[in-house]
């Protein structure tokens, strides 16, 4: 309801429906609309309604997801606590509302999780909405699954019975990697957590807290310098800190990798992915980088040589917000001597197809998650069409789509018809290595034919 253009419009309905938790402010500095780029009036619509819930008798909680988002893309995870902390300013400081916070989407060790709920409850008094979900370890079948759900789902549970903060936990269903889960799913998930509740609190004594309460200090200590670097340099941009729709729209406009790189907690370095060292790193990056590097270290050396060798590009663009897909496969074609060209996330189709006209991609990857892999594709491959372009296309992600005729709202595979459409489904990175070996060929015999200097000169399409 909260952060979109409809902002206000969303906001007095749920005030109406009795809502006493109305959000998602997380979304406001991430989501973007198709077709939307008007950021300004975003921003107005979502001041206002912050300042229609404190003007209300009753206090209703402005909720934020913050995995929805800086939170999910910082590479400190000390400044996702920051993010609570520029929150709090914005919207308790400056607006006279209250910020209650979300996290946990992109929190998978338990010791994380526990030390993060820690540190936010010594920064944040407001009662918390909820504990949310580990959905990034989600990676197997819907049995495999559970033993994720068990381990996030205890650590919370701990977290909780040792300090009472408002948060609910949240069992998240064991297919939500997989598609919109049914209410049987629902039903499970949450008879699960009931059931694991009284093993949990059994257990609690067990857990070394030492350790956890020295990693939410890092924590605490970090976030403090990321927000107090935040509200000290943005007046050198020119941005009132005082005035709220400017901070928000400057946050939102600088972007989580900037914001860290310049405000970050921890010492510059170029080397490292936002260009600073992290106080405490943030798992989603480790774990995408080592599976990068696990998977370039596996792909035969006759094979990455020939890519190398041919200078191919590939502009790598995003459907929706979600981008870990994005960053991971950027990280494997980095790793591949590939050229990396941003095309850009929640990308309309004739964005990302000017962006690769403009740099002369090879090959165009494509990463989706909302259920939209169908329509996108074909509309992408129709940009193509029309700027007489024969790029060729990979399509990763969850590729699915609610069939317009369905009467259950849960989507289906679209693998074959995205197939049938022309474009490639890479269900994995070996589908886009298998694809980029046949591009490379492709060059090579171009090479013969055009000779050295021409085929230096010269990206084939």
């Amino acid at each position: 309801m909260m952060g979109l253009p409809g902002a206000l419009e969303n906001t007095k309905s749920a005030i109406a429906a009795g809502a006493t938790a109305i959000g998602n402010l997380g979304q406001y500095f991430t989501f973007r609309l198709p077709y939307w780029d008007d950021d300004v009036a975003t921003t107005e619509a979502t001041v206002i309604a912050l300042g229609l819930l404190a003007a209300q008798e009753t206090e209703i909680l402005v909720h934020s997801n913050l995995d929805d988002g800086f939170a999910g893309l910082f590479a400190d995870a000390s400044s996702a606590l920051g993010m609570v902390l520029l929150e709090k300013y914005i919207v308790e400081d400056l607006i006279g509302a209250s910020v209650s916070h979300c996290y946990g989407h992109h929190f998978t060790a338990p010791r994380l999780r526990l030390a993060f709920h820690r540190a936010l409850g010594e920064v944040s008094a407001t009662p918390g909405t909820m504990i949310y979900g580990s959905t990034v370890s989600y990676q197997s079948t819907a049995a495999g699954n559970f033993a994720s759900l068990a381990s996030y789902l205890q650590a919370d549970i701990w977290a909780l019975n040792r300090q009472g903060t408002g948060h609910a936990v949240n069992p998240v269903p064991v297919t939500e990697n997989e598609r919109i889960p049914d209410v049987d799913e629902i039903i499970d998930a949450q008879i699960f957590a009931g059931r694991l509740a009284e093993h949990a609190l059994l257990s609690a004594e067990l857990i070394d807290l030492a350790i956890v309460d020295d990693l939410a200090a890092k924590l605490v200590g970090g976030g403090r310098a990321f927000a107090s670097n935040v509200i000290k340099g943005l007046p050198d941009l020119g941005v009132d800190v005082t005035d709220a729709a400017q901070v928000m729209l400057a946050l939102r406009r600088i972007g989580p990798k900037r914001l860290e790189r310049s405000f970050g907690a921890g010492a510059p370095d170029p080397e490292e992915w936002s260009g600073r060292r992290t106080i405490v790193r943030s798992e989603w990056l480790s774990e995408l980088e080592d599976k990068a590097d696990r998977w370039v270290a596996a792909i035969e050396p006759e094979v990455r040589s020939a890519i190398a060798a041919r200078h191919l590009g590939v502009c790598v663009g995003t459907s929706d917000v979600h981008e870990h897909g994005k960053t991971l496969v950027e990280k494997a074609l980095d790793g591949l001597g590939v050229e990396v060209i941003d095309g850009g996330v929640s990308s309309d189709p004739e964005t990302l197809v000017s962006r690769a006209a403009e740099a002369g991609a090879d090959v165009i990857a494509i990463s989706t998650y909302n259920g939209v892999a169908l329509r996108y594709t074909r509309e992408v491959l129709d940009r193509l069409a029309v700027a007489g372009l024969a790029i060729p296309v990979c399509v990763g992600g969850r590729l699915n789509q609610i069939p317009e005729d369905s009467n259950s709202g849960l989507p289906v595979d679209v693998t074959d018809e995205i197939r049938a459409l022309g474009a490639e489904p890479c269900a994995s990175l070996d589908a886009l290595a298998s694809m980029l070996t046949t591009v490379a060929g492709h060059r090579a015999e171009k090479t013969e034919r055009s000779g050295p200097l021409r085929a230096g000169l010269v990206r084939s399409t």
